[in-house]
């Protein structure tokens, strides 16, 4: 049996986002935050006060470090954004928004 947007031999079909001009492949189901990762993007944001680099840490939406502009909505959290064909990420900026940075 066949589903809308999917092939029963190659599965579903993978959606096209864009992350700072890079375009990123996800698979429905999964999140902005494991796309990033699945396509070797590791970090996103910086912290405020060191500069150090940050991107997918408890993957589970408790800490901050994940934080990530979302389709012109800043301060997402990457592990809980479900990705969508056509999302535009861009990276935090150089302080990274939020707070939980511990430096």
């Amino acid at each position: 049996m066949s589903h809308a947007g999917s092939d029963e031999r190659t599965g579903p079909s993978p959606y096209r986002l864009t992350f700072d001009g890079t375009t990123v492949t996800a698979l429905p189901g999964q999140s902005v935050g494991a796309a990033l990762v699945a396509a070797g993007i590791v970090a996103w944001r910086t912290t405020r006060r060191e500069g150090r680099p940050r991107g997918l840490f408890c993957g589970i939406g408790v800490c901050f470090d994940c934080l990530i502009t979302v389709d012109g909505h800043p301060g997402q959290r990457a592990c809980l954004v479900p990705a969508r064909d056509g999302m535009r990420l861009s990276a935090e900026g150089d302080h990274g928004g939020d707070g939980g940075d511990g430096d």
